[in-house]
């Protein structure tokens, strides 16, 4: 087994070949250094405890602009470019904490209980929507794509006959290593082109809500202050790509994929459909089972030893999330999917300074969809051969086909 194998995409598209991997690093070799020939070394941590570690620690780890693991070639680039966009994962202390600030009061609960009635409402929607399509749909492409979307463009003012834009751009930008959603088939400049695109658009609402602010997060952004000094473009750009993006893409993987998981475990789904359940608790094993943020990379800012490993002030480090929720001294059966896993302290939303700032929404979101759904059909079953998207950062289903019954 290559544990190099990590940093492919195809690796990520292939569960069963990636808990295989990862188990055997858990078991035989906790902290391999991976030497991949397009990319530079970089110690790979596949332990829930080390994870948590390295998180704790973001003084000591930093995120840095390489964020996310990029080949030699690509890292050049950004060095004598600049960064492409500069957004709250690519951020450190003390510059973290101040754009964080200036959204964080949207995403807390007493401020999300004004727009619940609105969410469930959209959920309604979503499901009407996908009854009224017959029995055999993509729960993927008819309807977790789109609900976690229209919330977020409704949380950051973007017009609704945008969201087909914006689906497609979040899909080009988190789907680039895939040949079925990259946006030109082996071209190379396809991130740059999708990042020129989202400038444009944004730029535009920029413009709009500095003439003319309304309640939305969109106004927040655009006529926001960190240490007194306006957003430059860059930065504004950027605020807005994390939430359409993380917001939308990473809800939308832990929706359909615990989907699947209740599907592919008929007991769990059993409970979970007759409401003998707490649905929250189904929520966070999706969100535990799916992991849809597949790595971040840290940097070391000084000499520091894991597990009698010497790690070097430089070092890259990769954070395997997937694989720490899988954790068998931390999960009891981690490979069984328990619609009512209790604890559940899984990895997903990140944890300490970086931990997801819209975890409480996006929980909330999937329960009021899981809530819908199971009130309004009797029966779900698979009725094809389901599809994940190939990348190595961000991924989940990109196609599950099932045929529904309606009450």
């Amino acid at each position: 087994m290559r544990y190099e194998d990590i940093v492919k995409p195809s690796t990520f598209a292939d569960e069963d070949y990636y808990h295989e991997l990862t188990l055997e690093m858990r078991q035989q070799d906790t902290l391999p250094c991976i030497q991949a020939d397009e990319y530079k070394p970089f110690w790979a941590i596949s332990k829930h405890s080390d994870i948590l570690e390295i998180e704790r620690q973001n003084r000591i780890f930093e995120n840095t602009l390489n964020s996310v693991l990029e080949t030699k070639e690509t890292e050049k680039i950004l060095e004598e470019t600049g960064p492409w966009l500069k957004t709250l994962i690519h951020m450190d202390e003390p510059e973290h904490a101040g754009f964080r600030a200036l959204t964080r009061e949207w995403f807390l609960p007493k401020n999300l209980k004004n727009s619940e009635e609105r969410v469930k409402q959209l959920a309604n929607d979503i499901i009407e929507e996908m009854l009224e399509k017959g029995e055999e749909i993509d729960f993927v492409k008819d309807v977790a794509v789109w609900f976690p979307l229209r919330v977020i463009m409704m949380i950051l003012g973007i017009p609704e006959e945008d969201e087909g834009l914006m689906l497609k751009l979040t899909q080009e930008l988190l789907g680039d290593s895939d040949p079925e959603m990259q946006r030109v088939a082996s071209e190379k400049n396809n991130t740059n082109m999708t990042i020129a695109d989202y400038f444009s658009y944004f730029s535009g609402i920029t413009e709009e809500r500095r003439a003319k602010p309304s309640n939305d997060v969109a106004s927040v952004i655009a006529n926001g202050t960190v240490n007194g000094k306006q957003l430059t473009e860059l930065e504004t750009v950027s605020y807005y790509v994390i939430i359409a993006t993380a917001g939308h893409d990473t809800t939308s993987s832990a929706s359909a994929g615990g989907l699947l998981a209740m599907l592919q475990h008929p007991n769990e789904m059993k409970k979970a459909m007759a409401g003998e359940i707490d649905l929250s608790l189904t929520v966070d094993e999706s969100i535990r089972w799916t992991s849809p943020v597949k790595h971040f990379m840290r940097h070391a800012t000084m000499d520091y030893n894991i597990r009698n490993t010497s790690i070097k002030k430089g070092d890259a480090l990769m954070l395997l999330y997937p694989s720490g929720n899988r954790d068998e001294d931390v999960f009891e059966k981690p490979f069984n999917f328990i619609a009512d896993r209790r604890p559940n302290r899984h990895l997903a939303f990140g944890h300490g300074a970086h931990h997801c700032l819209g975890n409480i929404l996006a929980k909330l979101e999937m329960k009021f969809l899981y809530q819908t759904l199971f009130s309004k059909v009797k029966k779900i079953e698979l009725n094809g051969k389901p599809k994940m998207m190939e990348s190595n950062f961000v991924t989940g289903l990109k196609s599950l086909p099932v045929r529904i019954k309606a009450k």
